[in-house]
């Protein structure tokens, strides 16, 4: 399996590649992070910061509970995490606009974030932590805060390629082979953010919405499932239940330590799509000061660090947090020009069209 690393070298192309917002969508399961008792001190031991405080997460289960866990061990501060995807997020948040039940969202493409930004449901927070992250990695209006990256990728069973006589895919195109019939597992993208980081991708690599989705239509053919979670592709990959999931890269390496041995990663050499995970204060939070000491902790060197401690391997935003040859190197890959602000606006309408043109139909 390749390993992937992170270089210090990458912060000039990637700021080309601009800021702004990403895509955003739904699934989830809840849980409750330990939990300390509330506390009238802020994170850096001033101020008021009553909490508890609820986190819709979009990170994987046991790393919600891992950043949960460390805010309340630093600062005494209860936290508890609801594990939903981008769009779930976005749902939730819409239809409790005038009763907020989350404080904070923390994890997942930012694209949701400039969907819920759209609707008025994250405000700005000028966290002082945030003065350290690059520009590339933070909303100019201040709405969110990039504490990740990650580098969409396929996630491939060796094994089962091997028995479909195919090679590990290294293109789009690839993934349209007939032998891979029934053999890819993607998320929907109405329902994931990574599966609309899949379809934006094809939108900007082939020059437009139509052509974008004429892809989608072709590989439709081959896709066995659309699971509503965006990390699920990597696991059913992983069982050998498909030849290929499509996943953010740190996803597949992580099942790959946790026994999944088969799997393999690998990039499309015509470019892949990538995301900033982000950090946002959810409008009218009922604990506005405890969210915001938690959004200073997720930006910090600290917390960014304890993902490495659950096997979570997303190249880091804080210039001062620990590297992993695990992490993807964004200069080994070909990345494309993913525009986040474009995506957010296009989603609705986007998604509405997978919903009807594709997902509906019947395979050939």
């Amino acid at each position: 399996m390749r390993t992937l690393r992170r270089s210090s070298h990458a912060s000039s192309r990637r700021a080309r590649r601009g800021t702004a917002l990403l895509a955003a969508v739904m699934a989830g399961g809840l849980a409750l992070s330990g939990c300390a008792g509330s506390t009238d001190s802020g994170s850096d031991g001033s101020g008021s910061a009553e909490g508890p405080i609820t986190v819709a997460c979009g990170a994987m289960e046991d790393l919600c509970q891992a950043w949960t866990n460390a805010f309340t061990e630093k600062t005494g501060i209860q936290a508890t995490y609801v594990r939903l995807s981008s769009g779930e997020t976005v749902a939730r948040l819409a239809s409790a606009k005038d009763n907020p039940e989350f404080d904070v969202w923390h994890g997942g493409p930012v694209d949701g974030y400039g969907e819920a930004v759209n609707q008025g449901l994250i405000e700005a927070y000028a966290s002082p932590e945030a003065e350290t992250i690059p520009d590339e990695y933070k909303d100019p209006d201040g709405n969110w805060t990039g504490v990740y990256i990650g580098a969409l990728g396929f996630c491939s069973n060796q094994a089962q390629l091997d028995k479909l006589g195919v090679d590990v895919p290294d293109s789009w195109d690839d993934l349209l082979d007939p032998a891979l019939k029934g053999q890819i597992s993607t998320a929907h993208p109405s329902t994931s953010g990574t599966a609309f980081t899949t379809l934006w991708t094809q939108v900007t690599r082939l020059g437009g919405e139509d052509a974008g989705m004429d892809y989608m239509k072709q590989l439709h053919n081959n896709v066995l499932q659309y699971s509503k979670s965006g990390t699920a592709p990597g696991q059913i990959a992983g069982r050998g239940e498909a030849a290929v999931g499509l996943v953010f890269s740190h996803d597949c390496v992580k099942y790959q330590e946790e026994g999944m041995t088969d799997l393999v990663v690998s990039f499309p050499e015509e470019g892949t799509g990538y995301e900033v995970g982000g950090v946002a204060l959810v409008a009218g939070s009922k604990h506005p000061e405890a969210a915001k000491a938690y959004i200073d902790f997720a930006i910090s060197a600290d917390a960014q660090n304890v993902g490495q401690t659950v096997g979570s391997y997303q190249a880091l935003t804080n210039p001062d947090a620990t590297t992993s040859d695990k992490m993807v190197d964004l200069d080994d890959i070909n990345l494309v020009d993913y525009d986040f602000a474009a995506a957010a606006e296009a989603k609705p309408a986007l998604t509405a069209r997978f919903d009807e043109e594709i997902a509906a139909e019947p395979k050939e």
